[in-house]
């Protein structure tokens, strides 16, 4: 099948998920084939070291709609979206995990979403079947503390099952622990963010590969996707914040240091000692006003102030494939 003909690619990553795969496949299968519309499997395999991608050739070999990309070497989940992203072919993107606790039966509901308008659509798992302490309570107090900070309400981003407008995903780079804030990061750009309510199932087979040091990793991420969409529009004056501190002790070293406030007569004692303390911190304070004037240069050179463009985008997309 050409790429083109392509209207809804699948990503799946894959991390030693051997006995899941082939479970997963059909039921994907029989989601998507009611919908008579053209789609694609894309396994990013994320070096596995069971017999996962054995699993996923021999899969390759009855289904050419199922396509394999395979890792150098183990990245994470995020870098395996990143390059299921950079690879898949449809206008739709859906991802979904590889260890059968998202129900590919949602699939449908979330792509009828995206027809009616929605950008993406974040799956909301309502009824976890996961570990209390260890998986649901860590969660709980995630999504609060991400939906206080971002100001994006959704009940769930560490959800992987989503669906996106390819036209989304074109220019978005992700790293770390990032791929849960995509939809934080596309409604900067405009983005209509729609939340949809989806089943979870137990685990089947094997053991969750993610622990409760995955939790330091989120609240670093989200400090750094913070800074992305609250400042990297006006970056002048978020160096400012930090420039303010320095000057007004420069000011006060040199008042206090200088002038005899019960006599009022200028002191001249400790002059050089003072006079380098107050250059010291004033050249803080301007080192910090310079880095936020060139990057208000890098902000605009990098065409960061796209979001009129890609807002065009996606009122074109909406107009030639829904309301």
């Amino acid at each position: 099948m050409p790429p083109s003909a392509v209207e809804l690619s699948i990503i799946v990553p894959v991390y030693n998920e051997e006995h899941s795969l082939g479970v997963l496949y059909g039921e994907v299968c029989r989601a998507l084939e009611p919908l008579q519309t053209s789609f694609e499997i894309l396994f990013v395999d994320d070096r596995s070291t069971d017999r996962s991608l054995q699993v996923l050739l021999e899969l390759r070999q009855q289904d050419p709609r199922v396509r394999i990309v395979r890792l150098s070497r183990n990245f994470g989940q995020t870098a395996a979206m990143a390059a299921g992203f950079d690879a898949a072919h449809g206008s739709i993107v859906v991802t979904l995990d590889g260890d059968l606790q998202n129900d590919p039966a949602d699939i449908p509901r979330m792509v009828e979403q995206i027809h009616r308008g929605a950008d993406i659509v974040a799956g909301w798992r309502k009824r976890r079947h996961d570990g209390l302490f260890l998986r649901r309570l860590p969660s709980l107090v995630a999504n609060r503390l991400i939906a206080y900070i971002t100001k994006t309400q959704i009940h769930d981003t560490g959800c992987t099952l989503k669906a996106f407008r390819r036209e989304l995903l074109k220019n978005m780079r992700i790293y770390a622990e990032q791929h849960r804030f995509l939809p934080v990061l596309s409604r900067a750009s405009g983005a209509r963010v729609v939340e949809l309510v989806v089943g979870h199932r137990p685990r089947r087979f094997g053991k969750s590969k993610y622990g409760i040091s995955r939790a330091l990793r989120v609240f670093l991420d989200l400090l750094s996707i913070q800074l992305i969409t609250s400042f990297a529009g006006r970056p002048l004056q978020y160096f400012g914040l930090f420039a303010l501190p320095f000057l007004l002790f420069s000011l006060l070293i040199l008042a206090f240091g200088t002038i005899d406030f019960r006599r009022m007569t200028l002191v001249g004692d400790w002059l050089p000692f003072v006079g380098f303390s107050a250059f010291l911190f004033g050249s803080l304070a301007l080192h910090f006003v310079l880095c936020g004037l060139l990057s208000e240069l890098a902000v605009r050179a990098s065409g960061y102030h796209r979001t009129a463009l890609s807002r065009r985008i996606l009122a074109r997309s909406r107009t030639e494939g829904g309301p």
